[in-house]
């Protein structure tokens, strides 16, 4: 007799309602609906401008671009991707209508609901919970920018929140391409900074090498491409050989002329100076340099 295949169990995708239509709101919805899900709702602000914008993303993802007073929020996942200061205020608002549906004995009810903030914890959806809602924050680790789609593949999701709420996250993260972890939530705040320096405070730091470079007589633009080149090259060996083994130039070499040098001409530009001796504090706390009580006395680290 012919051993039978074991039927494997399938697991309903949820459906999902995302409130917001900025940048993260139309990246979230085109990874989504490009990775199969059923996005069921686009929810603008109560505005003609905030329902166009919902319109117009619901187009490309085959939802309903509504206003949060006509909006049926019957998709199993509510995705808060609305500015920080509004989550709260959001949550607090649907939490009276998602417990009145409940105690009328209502199905159509979100299930799960998650927010996108880096900085803020789970509890601001505590509003939703008495109707039942299991609530999470799943922050992706990556810059979302107008006229840009970049790929989720290795993208880390740091979650917190409920349990069950986490659970169909990382689902989601696993078929988006992307990698989940736990983080507590007493390291948010933590957390969030370190995100704020890979990318905001890159691109300041960016803006300040343009200063340098404009100091040197080069215009903004050609700093950009000329500086491109290195830094392409600093990142792919940070990225295989480390910090320390990429670290180059007079502080590695404890050239202490060189760095005074460079001191005396930046007092022309405080600002970029500020940066440089920043950065020269820390390479100083955390990379290998020679004749380093000379370079301390320059930077007065």
């Amino acid at each position: 007799m012919a051993t039978k295949a074991p039927v494997k169990k399938t697991i309903k995708r949820p459906t999902v309602a995302i409130m917001g239509a900025g940048s993260l709101a139309t990246f979230l919805a085109v990874a989504l609906d490009a990775a199969g899900f059923t996005i069921a709702e686009i929810v603008g602000r109560d505005s003609p401008r905030s329902l166009q914008s919902a319109r117009s993303l619901a187009t490309r993802v085959g939802a309903r671009g509504v206003t949060t007073r006509a909006a049926a929020l019957d998709a199993t996942l509510l995705w808060f991707c609305v500015p920080d200061r509004e989550i709260g205020a959001a949550a607090s608002a649907l939490g009276g209508q998602f417990l009145a549906r409940k105690l009328a004995g209502q199905e159509a009810l979100p299930r799960f609901a998650l927010h996108s903030s880096g900085a803020l914890c789970s509890s601001e959806l505590d509003p939703l919970r008495p109707a039942g809602v299991a609530v999470a924050s799943a922050h992706p680790l990556m810059t979302f920018v107008g006229g840009s789609q970049p790929s989720l593949t290795g993208v880390p999701f740091a979650l917190e929140g409920d349990d069950q709420a986490m659970r169909v996250a990382r689902r989601i993260v696993r078929e988006l391409g992307g990698e989940s972890f736990r983080l507590p939530k007493a390291r948010k705040a933590d957390y969030h900074a370190w995100a704020t320096m890979t990318s905001p405070l890159f691109i300041a730091f960016l803006v300040t090498l343009e200063e340098a470079a404009h100091a040197a007589g080069f215009t903004r633009k050609d700093a950009r491409r000329k500086s491109l080149p290195i830094i392409r090259q600093t990142l792919a060996n940070y990225a295989r050989l480390g910090p320390a083994r990429s670290f180059s130039g007079p502080l590695v070499r404890g050239d202490a002329k060189t760095v005074a040098k460079h001191l005396s001409t930046l007092k022309r530009h405080p600002g970029v100076q500020e940066v440089y001796v920043a950065l020269a504090r820390a390479a100083l706390r955390g990379l290998p340099v020679k004749d380093r009580n000379a370079l301390k006395r320059l930077v007065r680290a």
